[in-house]
């Protein structure tokens, strides 16, 4: 029955979602070539199924040839959706796209937000904006969230089995502002300033008798960190939501200070490499590899503590649950091999293993790899953006698994 419900789960969320996400990912941005419609013509997406089903015209509510900076165009609906760590949820999406200038080669800023409320009884609420000014000589990135999200702990390390988690309940915001300035070409530096605070966080039903590793680090009511954050950034890719080639590398030096407001002064460096092949032939063949180094120095918060499905994208980890395993440092790989399943492109499917290591406690050495894999079906929402709806069912260790549903590819 448990896994009824996670079909059912999807097939809902592919109904009542095609629409809303069609709307919320259409960007200019990330579009190979304005010119290039006639290769569009030659794909199919959701649109031209309804197109032909109903006999009606589709209209995108963005429409990816004509965003100017005098029009700013906005959408939004209410769906659903299912997670291994909400469970089903009831979500709002609300997306603006438009151009600062009419350059040609001009690159689109968005404003993100979405309202959820989960079986779990949690509030997910965030604010993303990514806004370029004239000749993309600079972006500023807004990354704010609000979270009230009991969730699941498990303890540190790698040695941790899934008997052992319980709930941990916490409210928290979250509110990134960052910089970058063009340096070179597809290369950016740049600074920004962090503050993560949570509040009100207690353990719920904690296993009896025993001091949880969360008790162990240090568990207090409320975390505060506050620091200033270094990036650098290089990507030549010409299709950020859907990759064909090229190479995208990221790190951000993330230091918190005490007289900032930081609880404690301790920092984080992450480091994103991404790299992707296109292979001969007619179907489009994508090998996609993605490298993710996440290492704190200092007394890094529990909560902060690299773990499982907590990267940027919440992405890591298919396979297992968000916050799986969690430990001082991190180690991520994962390869991905993706095709055309039709000849128009409306369906694809994807192949996919990763292995993940956290250290242990108090050596800090990487001494257990929990690997995951499996496979999962594409279906094209947009093919201007080449924006698809992407349910992947995983594998983990000790019977660890479930579906994962995205929007765009994973990585």
């Amino acid at each position: 029955m448990r896994y009824l419900l996670k079909i059912s789960s999807v097939l809902v969320f592919l109904f009542l979602s095609t629409g809303l996400y069609a709307q919320v990912t259409v960007s200019p941005i990330d579009i190979e070539s304005r010119s290039n419609s006639w290769r569009h013509n030659r794909q199919k997406d959701l649109f031209d199924i309804a197109h032909r089903l109903f006999k009606k015209k589709v209209v995108l509510p963005v429409d990816t040839t004509e965003i100017s900076s005098k029009k700013v165009r906005i959408s939004g609906l209410p769906t659903v959706g299912y997670s291994l760590q909400t469970s089903f949820a009831i979500i709002g999406f609300a997306n603006a796209a438009f151009y600062t200038y009419d350059l040609p080669d001009e690159r689109a800023s968005t404003i993100l937000t979405s309202f959820a409320y989960t079986s779990y009884n949690q509030v997910i609420f965030p604010i993303q904006a990514n806004f370029w000014t004239k000749n993309n000589d600079f972006n500023i990135i807004t990354d704010w969230r609000y979270m009230y999200y009991p969730s699941f702990t498990y303890g540190l390390g790698g040695y941790t089995k899934p008997g052992t988690g319980y709930m941990i309940d916490y409210s928290y915001l979250r509110l990134h502002q960052t910089v970058l300035k063009s340096v070179a070409d597809k290369t950016y530096l740049g600074l920004g300033y962090d503050l993560d605070y949570y509040w009100n966080i207690h353990e719920q039903d904690p296993p009896r008798g025993k001091v949880t590793d969360f008790q162990k680090y240090g568990l207090t009511n409320t975390s505060i960190s506050s620091g200033i954050s270094v990036n650098a950034l290089y990507d030549n890719r010409k299709n950020t939501i859907n990759p064909g080639n090229g190479l995208y590398a990221g790190i951000a030096y993330r230091p918190h200070y005490k007289f900032l407001g930081s609880d404690a002064n301790w920092a984080s460096l992450q480091a994103d490499f991404r790299k992707y092949i296109k292979l001969p032939g007619r179907r489009r063949k994508i090998i996609a590899f993605w490298n993710y180094y996440w290492f704190t120095f200092g007394r890094t918060p529990y909560l902060q503590l690299p773990s499982t499905g907590w990267d940027a994208s919440v992405n890591t980890g298919r396979g297992y649950i968000q916050g799986r395993f969690r430990g001082k440092n991190m180690l991520y790989l994962e390869a991905e091999y993706r095709m055309d399943i039709t000849h128009n492109g409306l369906l694809g499917a994807v192949v996919f293993a990763n292995a993940q290591s956290f250290s242990e406690q108090p050596s800090n050495k990487f001494e257990v790899i929990a690997p995951g894999a499996g496979a999962g079906l594409r279906i094209k929402l947009n093919k201007y953006s080449g924006t698809n709806l992407a349910i992947d069912y995983a594998f983990g260790l000790n019977g660890s698994r479930g579906f994962f549903v995205n929007l765009g590819e994973v990585f």
